[in-house]
This record gives C-alpha cells, sequence and structure tokens, in this order.
C-alpha cells in the first residue's frame, strides 16, 4: 500500500518496501510503480526501496502548466528531502533515467549512485533510432493504449484527464532533455549506464551519454529492447545490486580508468 506525502510542489504519491540503506525507482514516462513488478522484490531484500510516481503519472495528480525534466527532477530532489531525508541510490528508467540525471548533477549530496536504464540527454530527433517516432503518436492512438490502461484506473484527475496529460508528456519528448556533455561531467555519484541492444535510443547516443558521466560502467544487454527490466529482470537485477554494492572497479587491464587510476 502507498500513501501521499504533501510536498511544496504536489501532492505525491509513494510505496516503500523492504530495509536497509535508501533506494529510489524512478519510473519511465506515461508508467506506474507497475512496471517495477520484477525489480521490487529483489532490491528489497537489501535495501529499503522508494517508488514514488511523479507528477501526472500513477495516483499523482498532474499539475497546472507544461511538463519538463527540470520541474519532475526538483520535486524528486523535495521527495528525497521530506522522505528520504538522506543520500539514496536512484534507479531510474528511461524519463525516470533522465530525471536521475539531473538529479546527481544538481544535488550529488542527495546521491550515493546511480543506475540508468535506456535513458537519454538529448530529444527524441536527436536521440531515437527512429528520431520522428514521437511524431506518429497520438493519445487515443492504438500504441498508447498500454499506457492509457495503467493511466486510467489510478489517477486521481479522472481517466478523461488523459488527453491533456498525454498531449504534455509528447510535448516534452519532442523537446527534451537539453543536457549537454558538460552538464553530464557535473555528476560525481558513481553511475551505471544500462541499455538493451535494440533499445529506442541509438546504442551511438548511450555511449555518448557513458562517456559523458565520469567513471561511468556501461552495460548493453543483448536481445533486449526498451523494455530489458521486464524482458530480462534477472540479470538487470544482478547488474543494479552489484553496482550498487562495489566500490571499486578492478580490471586486469584498463585503458579508460587507467588515468584515475594512477592519479
Amino acid at each position: 500500500m502507498g500513501e501521499y506525502v504533501h510536498l511544496p510542489s504536489t501532492r505525491t504519491w509513494y510505496e516503500t518496501e523492504g530495509s536497509g540503506d535508501p533506494l529510489v525507482l524512478l519510473h519511465g514516462g506515461f508508467c506506474t510503480n507497475e512496471t517495477w513488478a520484477a525489480q521490487r522484490a529483489d532490491l528489497a531484500a537489501a535495501y529499503r526501496v522508494h517508488l514514488p510516481e511523479r507528477r501526472a503519472h500513477g495516483h499523482t495528480p498532474d499539475v497546472e502548466g507544461p511538463l519538463s525534466y527540470q520541474v519532475m527532477a526538483d520535486d524528486t530532489v523535495e521527495f528525497l528531502e521530506a522522505v528520504v531525508r538522506e543520500p539514496a541510490h536512484l534507479v531510474g528508467w528511461s524519463d525516470g533515467g533522465i530525471v536521475g540525471l539531473i538529479v546527481a548533477g544538481d544535488r550529488p549530496d542527495l546521491v550515493r549512485k546511480l543506475v540508468v536504464i535506456g535513458a537519454n540527454f538529448r530529444p527524441a530527433a536527436e536521440a531515437f533510432v527512429v528520431p520522428d517516432m514521437v511524431d506518429a503518436l497520438a493519445g487515443d492512438s492504438e500504441e498508447m493504449e498500454f499506457f492509457r490502461g495503467m493511466y486510467a484506473p489510478v489517477t486521481p484527475d479522472g481517466a478523461g484527464h488523459w488527453p491533456v496529460v498525454a498531449a504534455k508528456m509528447l510535448d516534452m519528448w519532442r523537446s527534451q532533455p537539453t543536457m549537454t556533455p558538460d552538464d553530464l561531467a557535473r555528476i560525481t555519484a558513481p553511475t551505471l549506464v544500462l541499455v538493451g541492444d535494440d533499445d529506442m535510443m541509438t546504442l551511438e547516443h548511450t555511449l555518448a551519454l557513458h562517456r559523458a558521466v565520469p567513471g561511468s560502467r556501461l552495460a548493453v544487454l543483448p536481445g533486449a529492447s526498451h523494455l530489458v527490466p521486464m524482458e530480462n529482470p534477472s540479470l538487470v537485477n544482478r547488474l543494479i545490486l552489484d553496482h550498487l554494492s562495489r566500490d571499486t572497479v578492478e580490471t586486469m587491464m584498463p585503458i579508460l580508468r587507467a588515468a584515475s587510476r594512477a592519479a
């Protein structure tokens, strides 16, 4: 069962599970905590897992005005300060990964380690394998039925508010995020960049993300799409847990990490 916390910016629904160091799961765009079903048990066995649903998603109401990754990152900072109350690991999938990148850059004091799954740092036209994919989507399209099915039963705004949220989200994807390599270079939290080999984002874009985040680790999962946490949860969960539990990466023949080792 979940509950609401009244943050300065919005009334936010969240759930908690497990015990130990805090870990915050940040779901994808149009999604709810349902999509973390294959991760919750494994992660909650080792951590105190917090699962907030962002504004206009799931049980959390929409807020007047456009959506942006920055405002959702600011909401997440408020959640960390009000509910978690200490630095936490962040695991973000898709839009949640973008939010995690911004939070880690803006507030390094709140982020222990970071995992981003299928995330981009530039808008769809610059990052997606099919650059005009978003232009072909609409709130009432068949491709959006999966998301409508999650949204309608739980939103406090009523199922009729779906077209408003869909339009806001699609507008955001067209123009955001707008991070630069310099923005990503501010991230100090040890970071794992995880992606399927057939993700919505090009592998070239993911590689650019990995190279821009200092010292980050990269995992490309074979035979996997943007839904890799659902498709191969056992491997995804092992990779997350390994990253969060290990403080150093030791390899026998480092190249990129050789400079930092020498320093």
